[in-house]
């Protein structure tokens, strides 16, 4: 589709998010998804370009990041994002004149996804997150050498809004496979993903971006070997959360929740790590759990969950419900909302995932399945 689209770049959630919240990540670019959809790139250039005369940032639009994150649905904005432009739920979709629905890179476009909401309780919270810890730390977590790879496989799919002819109605990109390797300092990387690639064979997020830039790992854009630095004292975790992410997001505590879901899905948190990671999301409020959720592979588990009240959306992170592995993550609409003339009602599924597969590799492009 020679369309503007909803799907960010990997980056362009966080970089939205340093512009709608007036507080600043590094500039992550390509972090967050899909960055060849030319409506978020107008907005991502904007963003920057604001960036640049407040903080006197010396980075130009596009530009390459440490890797692309996995989609983050967006939430409600402020003023200033809907001057950019109208972003709803994953974004919005602009499609040419031909009316297609099908995005350049061939990812087909098909009704709003929807499930069940679920009913959410907060009684078992502590005990499942004990669960979790425990398998978190009795899982295996191989140790990342210099020259090896971190690979992730994973599958996803989102809702958003269409836009044809001036008519909106919302729509969902067809689930599609993601493969992701990075080298533990977050410097050489390489992604496949159909939604995100001009090419079947993927491309490089290898360092330093376009502008010669290396930018330095964080929260928001972590290597493995940031994570390996981080403190595992749950206590001291949270606090560097609720710290570095201040003014993000619709409020402190869902964006911790939101940094601590980020860290599990697309990244490989050292053993000493995960445990830290989960006893510092039961100290967050307003944590429930959903006793049936589903992620994008169809696997039933249980979720740890948390409600947006701003925007409607409970985020999940879907666990194995005998042996608490981590499945995948979804958010679901809980409130009705309209925005952009189109109603959002609950049960929609705003962006789904699942991990298939977490691996360390020789190569740049090896599967596990090569290894040896």
């Amino acid at each position: 589709m020679n369309a503007n689209t909803s799907r960010q770049h990997p980056a362009e959630w966080d970089q939205d998010a340093q512009l709608l919240s007036q507080t600043a990540r590094d500039l992550p670019t390509g972090r967050h998804q899909f960055h060849k959809e030319r409506l978020m790139a107008q907005i991502h250039e904007q963003a920057q370009q604001v960036q640049r005369e407040e903080r006197t940032a010396t980075a130009t639009a596009p530009q390459k990041a440490r890797r692309f994150r996995l989609p983050r649905p967006a939430i409600t904005l402020p003023a200033m994002a809907a001057a950019l432009s109208a972003v709803v739920i994953a974004g919005v979709v602009t499609v040419g004149g031909d009316g297609s629905g099908v995005r350049d890179s061939g990812v087909a476009t098909g009704p709003a996804l929807t499930t069940d909401v679920g009913t959410a309780s907060t009684k078992g919270v502590p005990q499942l997150l004990d669960q979790i810890s425990l398998a978190a730390a009795e899982g295996d977590h191989p140790t990342v050498k210099p020259g090896q790879y971190i690979y992730i496989e994973s599958v996803l799919a989102d809702t958003f809004v269409k836009t044809v002819n001036d008519k909106s109605s919302l729509a969902s990109h067809e689930l599609h496979r993601r493969q992701i390797w990075e080298s533990p300092d977050g410097v050489k990387g390489w992604l496949i993903d159909p939604a995100v690639n001009d090419g079947p064979e993927g491309e490089t997020l290898s360092l330093p971006d376009e502008q010669g830039n290396t930018p330095k790992a964080h929260l928001g854009s972590p290597s493995f070997d940031y994570l390996t630095k981080l403190t595992t004292d749950p206590d001291a975790l949270l606090a560097k959360i609720y710290k570095e992410t201040k003014g993000q997001g619709n409020t402190p505590d869902q964006q911790a929740f939101t940094t601590i879901g980020d860290l599990l899905a697309e990244s490989y948190p050292p053993a000493e790590l995960y445990p830290a990671l989960f006893e510092a999301a039961a100290k967050i409020p307003g944590v429930v759990v959903v006793n049936d959720a589903v992620d994008a592979a169809g696997r039933h588990g249980v979720a740890v969950a948390r409600l947006d009240d701003t925007s409607g959306q409970r985020e999940e992170w879907i666990f194995d419900k005998k042996t608490h592995v981590y499945l995948g993550a979804r958010n679901v609409q809980v409130k009705q909302i309209k925005e952009e003339g189109v109603l959002i009602k609950p049960g929609t599924v705003n962006f789904t995932m699942a991990i298939k597969n977490r691996a360390v590799v020789d190569g740049m492009k090896q599967a596990p399945s090569q290894a040896g």
